[in-house]
């Protein structure tokens, strides 16, 4: 009798890989040609994730990839015109804007801008030929291909992205917007990978939307970098809002030079699956980092945020604060660590997750860490999970609010400790509106969108 041989997920994706060798890198250059051997290697000895490693020990990554998901490896056509299926969710805050469909850049004709001040910002594929000495020299340099096996996979599949450059003294008067769109007839599993140089003493806001346009299910394994150098400040700002057969991994890495500060804030409105990865490395004298996080949940869906701030260097500070509210059977975790190496002294850092539980069957997992080598730093850390605030609520109701909207108003201030964090004023004001529609049970992923496929 012969044996039935069954071929495990992480064999499936290496011989995937193997046999559409001659598309992936054909269509490349050979700035991101170079890496992934290397990394299809490291993927094969790291596979998936699993469980009984403490960084995804409340989220299951293997079964994502079990489901039967198409791969396209060159751009599919698709014939739309996209202002009739897509109105931004904030289109008044005037953005240059960059549009990703299906882990490709989407125009057809100039993949690549460049402005007056020398801004460049567009196709990362179309970049690594136009502006090799630039992609060359920070592209796959922070990003952890060596133990996170996910970031392997990305660097060997990935075949395009967003680029944006900002020149040395350059101060950008409005934010870059990448809107990343999922659309097709099919299940579909895509990677992409972003990359942000910010120059010396250079400003930017950037803003970055995920939308689904269509009810197929969708898996993204998408990798971010950020350099961040001398004295420049970059303001990051990521919205989530995809359908409940959405599974999103995301891998931001961040290298802060001396005197640079950035700023993260990710609002999870919505998404079937979410594990938010955020890797910061504070290198030098100076640096200033914010984190931040709000994610709202209810039904059957999954939020797992992992942040991990390294201050190697003296003089720097960080603050992290991740907020969640959760209703019906939704399941969420926060890991936060923060390491404070032997010879950062003079460290600040400081690390809260707060989350409210709406039902008994809604379950969070916090895991707030301190790790600390050096002796003169202020530092702290904490976390809570529990229900609405009793009390308050009985004050409001004894001044003539109805219980509902009690209950409303306290959800809102609770997240906008979160929102008000977002220094451009009609993005913060927009995601207030979205996060109150959303706690109302108005906001429907992509409720802007025409089609109303959810």
């Amino acid at each position: 009798m012969s044996k039935t041989t069954t071929i495990s997920v992480k064999e499936e994706l290496v011989d995937l890989y193997l046999s559409n060798l001659d598309l992936i890198t054909d269509r490349s250059s050979a700035i991101l040609n170079r890496g992934r051997q290397a990394a299809i290697e490291n993927f094969n000895l790291l596979g998936l994730p699993e469980a009984k490693s403490e960084k995804y020990k409340y989220s299951k990554i293997e079964p994502l990839f079990t489901q039967d998901l198409e791969k396209y490896f060159t751009p599919k056509d698709i014939t739309f015109k996209i202002d009739d299926i897509f109105r931004c969710d904030i289109p008044e805050i005037g953005t240059d804007l960059a549009l990703v469909l299906n882990g490709f850049y989407l125009p057809k004709g100039d993949k690549l801008k460049k402005l007056d001040n020398g801004v460049i910002y567009g196709s990362l594929a179309e970049a690594s030929v136009k502006y090799p000495e630039i992609v060359s020299k920070h592209y796959n340099t922070i990003a952890d291909n060596t133990s996170e096996g996910l970031v392997a996979l990305n660097t060997a599949f990935i075949q395009d992205g967003v680029f944006i450059y900002i020149p040395k003294g350059v101060e950008m008067d409005r934010p870059i917007q990448i809107i990343n769109l999922m659309m097709s007839d099919e299940n579909l599993f895509v990677q992409y990978r972003n990359l942000v140089v910010m120059e010396e003493s250079s400003k930017a806001s950037i803003v970055i939307c995920d939308h689904t346009l269509s009810v197929q299910k969708f898996l993204s394994n998408v990798v971010t970098e950020v350099v961040a150098k001398p004295n420049s400040n970059l303001e990051l700002i990521k919205m989530q809002n995809e359908h409940n057969d959405s599974a999103q991994l995301s891998h931001t890495y961040v290298h802060q030079q001396r005197d640079s500060k950035v700023t993260t804030n990710t609002i999870s409105l919505h998404g079937g699956f979410i594990r938010n990865n955020l890797n910061v490395l504070l290198d030098d004298v100076g640096c200033e980092n914010n984190s931040y996080g709000l994610h709202l949940t209810d039904r059957t869906q999954h939020i797992d945020n992992y942040s991990f701030i390294d201050h190697a260097k003296p003089n720097c500070t960080s603050n992290e604060l991740f907020k969640g509210i959760m209703d019906d059977q939704a399941t969420g975790a926060f890991n936060g660590r923060i390491l404070v190496r032997r010879d950062a002294q003079q460290t600040q850092a400081f690390q809260s997750n707060n989350n409210l539980l709406l039902t008994a069957d809604a379950k969070m997992n916090t895991k707030p860490q301190l790790e600390i080598y050096a002796d003169d730093v202020k530092c702290s850390h904490g976390a809570t999970v529990g229900q609405l605030d009793m009390e308050a609520k009985f004050y409001m109701q004894a001044r003539g609010i109805g219980e509902k909207e009690a209950k409303l108003l306290l959800m809102i201030g609770f997240a906008h400790d979160v929102v008000k964090k977002i220094s451009i004023e009609p993005l913060r004001v927009r995601i207030d509106e979205l996060v109150d529609k959303r706690l109302r049970g108005e906001l429907s992923r992509c409720h802007n969108c025409p089609m109303h496929c959810c």
